[in-house]
């Protein structure tokens, strides 16, 4: 069985009460409300202030306190492009999403908190230059020397894994940048190979048409041959080696140019008539001469030197 204490009682009879009284009208809103007795006053007490402010004041020789009233530094014009910049940027954000509350320029705080920090920055750049130019004045120096010397708190050691791992960092972004170069260097390369390739296929499908042209009889003239060898020349400008003109050369003067291929080795009148790369047979020598203008002996034949062989057992 479950005991039930005098305060439980006293507790649930009280509730009871007041749930009767509220039910009868007894009890009405904000008599149950707290009511502060003592009430503390706040009173601008100037003088007293003032009072305050004579008594902790330190009067100290301003390098001592450094402290700077002074108006903001002009504008750069890379911080003009930047808020400008921005402005533009927020505006189509706001037109691009309809969700988005729609703010004037003048009250969007976005732009207002950029604006404030720019606020702020020129406000520390006129407050250096008005400060270094009034140090400079009171003869203190604001440069450090170059021998000075200043005991840092990291040991050597530490420095060095430092510098070591900057010094990775720095390899693996110097490899990372030039394995993205290479890339895109075979990229480059790869493309223009390709419209080099569609650029002869054009040309020569451009010839095709003009030779289809000038057997039908479309075309009368061979204009088109001479754009040929212009373009060929224009192209062929650069240096070449030595070796490779002269097998161009050849080429040329055996082969051509294009045209008429068949029966081009072929004799006619003027060409049999012609005797001047005739040459007259030598008569055969003994030996015939190798190096150093010396004389071989001829070798036997097979059955002399099996003679030969046979004497000499």
């Amino acid at each position: 069985m479950t005991t039930v204490s005098e305060s439980d009682s006293e507790v649930n009879s009280s509730d009871e009460e007041l749930q009767e009284a509220f039910a009868s009208g007894l009890l009405k809103p904000g008599l149950n409300a707290v009511i502060e007795t003592n009430k503390k006053v706040h009173k601008n007490n100037i003088g007293l202030m003032k009072a305050k402010l004579e008594e902790i004041k330190l009067t100290l020789p301003w390098v001592e306190r450094l402290d700077m009233v002074n108006t903001l530094a002009p504008l750069a014009p890379e911080l003009a492009l930047q808020m400008q910049d921005q402005e533009v940027r927020r505006a189509k954000q706001l037109q691009g999403n309809k969700k988005l509350p729609q703010f004037d320029p003048s009250e969007d705080p976005v732009l207002n908190d950029f604006r404030r920090e720019t606020m702020f920055h020129r406000q520390a750049q006129g407050a250096v230059v008005d400060g270094i130019a009034r140090l400079k004045k009171l003869g203190v120096p604001v440069t450090r020397p170059d021998d000075y010397f200043a005991e840092m708190a990291k040991t050597d050691k530490q420095m060095q894994r430092i510098k070591e791992n900057l010094m990775k960092k720095q390899l693996v972004a110097q490899r990372s940048e030039k394995v993205r170069q290479l890339r895109q260097q075979r990229k480059i390369s790869k493309q223009m190979q390709v419209e080099s390739t569609l650029k002869k296929h054009a040309e020569k499908r451009k010839m095709l048409e003009e030779v289809k042209k000038y057997r039908k009889g479309i075309r009368q003239d061979l204009d088109f041959l001479d754009d040929k060898k212009r373009s060929l020349s224009k192209s062929g400008n650069r240096k070449l080696d030595p070796k490779v003109q002269a097998k161009i050369k050849m080429k040329n003067s055996k082969y051509g140019y294009g045209g008429k291929k068949r029966d081009s080795k072929r004799n006619t009148k003027s060409s049999s008539a012609d005797v001047s790369e005739y040459r007259k047979p030598q008569r055969p020598t003994q030996g015939r001469k190798g190096k150093g203008g010396k004389t071989k002996q001829q070798r036997p034949g097979k059955n002399r030197r099996i003679q030969m062989k046979a004497r000499k057992k």
